[in-house]
């Protein structure tokens, strides 16, 4: 008879931390609700892209550079990334700025040929890459039940990017520097979506995004899209993993000509 007790406590404590369970699996559902009032939300994030891009600088165009995303890290100064939303009913707000600068040092010695022979000459250079980019949209809820959610948007997206070579030759105690400095800056119109989807009715789910816009100042076209997975642990706060890429093609004598930033993405979100 113990032993019976003793099993039906045991099953029943089961059934019921399996309720409890999948109460706070609905409880912490990650898929907004649309209602009559103020909801904001708070992303900072860390955005690990790598750069390939061919640049238009000194009126000739320089073969595709490339940086991977350790290099990016490696030589990241100083930076910034956060984004924030803000909701009432179906219309909502959307800001995202990603502002970097990105900095590489070199101490090479060149050998330059005189009349009495080769010198031996110190390049020491310093190249910095600045940017910040900025969008900014209007979206309206175009779908919104338990499982998804749908945002459609319209909005703007900046860039302004400068580069700087800073040189600085030296032998025999003289020195000579020199700079050199190129800036782009454009706004351009986007369209866009966003919005998640939710995995199996648990906490867990599918972030993704995308715009598309050109047209404005030098660029041709740029899009940029984003799709990962997350889970929200507590109503008012959920983690993501998710791939990004952005694209930009300049037209006439922009810095930037073909560029692409790609990389993962690390972000927590807060919502109140």
């Amino acid at each position: 008879m113990n032993k019976k007790i003793l099993t039906s406590i045991i099953l029943a404590s089961a059934i019921l931390s399996s309720a409890g369970i999948a109460s706070a699996e609905q409880d912490s559902t990650p898929i907004p609700k649309v209602s009559d009032e103020w909801r904001f939300e708070i992303t900072p994030y860390l955005w690990s892209s790598g750069i390939s891009s061919t640049l238009f600088y000194n009126d000739r165009y320089i073969n595709t550079a490339r940086l991977s995303s350790s290099d990016i890290i490696g030589n990241l100064k100083s930076g910034g990334m956060i984004s924030a939303e803000a909701h009432y009913g179906n219309w909502g707000i959307m800001g995202d700025i990603v502002s970097a600068t990105l900095q590489t040092t070199s101490s090479p010695t060149v050998t330059v040929p005189t009349r009495s022979g080769a010198l031996p000459v110190n390049a020491a250079n310093k190249t910095t890459l600045q940017q910040n980019i900025i969008t900014g949209a209007v979206s309206y809820t175009v779908l919104n039940n338990k499982n998804a959610y749908l945002d459609a948007l319209v909005g703007a997206r900046s860039i302004a990017a400068t580069a700087t070579i800073a040189v600085d030759l030296s032998a025999y105690g003289m020195s000579k520097n020199a700079v050199d400095s190129k800036s782009v800056s454009t706004v351009d119109p986007i369209v866009g979506f966003k919005g998640r989807y939710r995995i199996a009715d648990s906490s867990w789910y599918i972030p993704f995004y995308a715009d598309i816009g050109g047209g404005g100042g030098t660029t041709n076209v740029t899009w940029q899209t984003i799709l990962g997975v997350g889970k929200t642990f507590e109503n008012w706060i959920d983690v993501s993993l998710a791939y990004r890429t952005m694209y930009y093609d300049m037209s006439g004598d922009g810095l930037l000509q073909k560029t692409t930033f790609k990389g993962p993405q690390l972000a927590a979100t807060f919502r109140f």
